[in-house]
């Protein structure tokens, strides 16, 4: 009875593997002959997919046109429309992602979950990126300053706006370099904006000897700023006494032009200054060192 039930046993352990390889045979027979239907379908939505994010650029592309004329039509200012322009465009390509990642199954639940999450931990590894952020945001509700006004920040950075962006503000020195400023740091320090007023006070610094007739040397140079065409007259002028020093009596030339001509102006007046005190034989003394040197015995 004994060796009856291995037999049996045996038997049954034969049939089920038996069944088992017939089994897998059948699932990989079905499995290759559902796969070119499968690669079929996925490439079908690969090609679906392609064709809706080059719609979806040119959409974005023509969403951004609108946009910009809107704003040029209502005298939107060009650092908060460049700011806005920035913000859409960041917007509407992230929907398009996701549009296209919902084609595949992908549940939007479930990432906006994941990227929720991951953004708290983002956050916290870029507080200083999102500051910038924060600041850009400030700069164009508060605008201290605007496209094209020249400034000078805290950290003695300075030159004319360019661009504002989302993170950084893009200025261009006088000699043509450009300077990337944090919004952040912007934000939160002083701004010397030179461009607010129309007219910018200049002074020039000269020093005269000390044996030089000083009312001479001031009737002269008050001559030679009632004389240059970019003073602007109406605005006071004044020759003064700035400094007694070591070697010269520094006079202050204080005058007033239009800004998009200060620094033509100061050139130029510069140069008058020194050829008007030359002609009214009043000298410009430099530094002298006397060195006097002992014999030993």
């Amino acid at each position: 009875m004994e060796e009856q039930a291995i037999e049996v046993e045996e038997t049954v352990r034969e049939i089920e593997y038996i069944a088992s390889d017939e089994l897998q045979v059948g699932v990989m027979e079905r499995y290759l002959q559902e796969l070119p239907d499968k690669l079929i379908r996925f490439g079908v939505r690969v090609l679906l997919a392609l064709v809706v994010f080059f719609i979806g650029i040119q959409l974005i592309k023509l969403i951004r046109r609108i946009l910009r004329k809107s704003f040029e039509r209502r005298n939107v200012d060009v650092g908060v429309s460049r700011f806005l322009d920035s913000c859409v465009k960041a917007v509407l390509y992230i929907l398009l992602l996701f549009m296209i990642a919902s084609s595949f199954g992908l549940d939007a639940t479930s990432v906006v979950a994941l990227v929720g999450s991951a953004g708290v931990a983002i956050g916290l590894a870029v507080q200083g990126s999102l500051s910038n952020f924060a600041g850009g945001v400030l700069i164009l509700l508060l605008h201290p300053f605007k496209i094209g006004d020249y400034i000078r920040d805290s950290a003695g950075n300075e030159g004319t706006v360019e661009e504002v962006q989302l993170f950084y503000t893009r200025l261009i020195t006088p000699d043509r370099h450009m300077v990337v400023v944090p919004n952040g740091a912007l934000a939160n320090g002083n701004i010397l904006n030179m461009s607010t007023v129309e007219d910018r006070r200049m002074d020039i610094k000269v020093g005269i000897s000390y044996d030089a007739d000083i009312r001479r040397a001031k009737e002269v140079l008050l001559n030679v700023m009632n004389e240059d065409p970019g003073v602007l007259h109406e605005q006071e002028k004044l020759v003064f006494v700035d400094e007694l020093g070591d070697s010269s009596v520094v006079l202050n030339l204080r005058c007033y032009s239009a800004n998009d001509m200060f620094w033509e102006t100061k050139w130029r007046l510069t140069e008058k200054v020194k050829y008007a005190l030359d002609e009214a034989g009043i000298g410009i003394p430099f530094p002298q060192l006397d060195v006097h040197i002992e014999k030993a015995d």
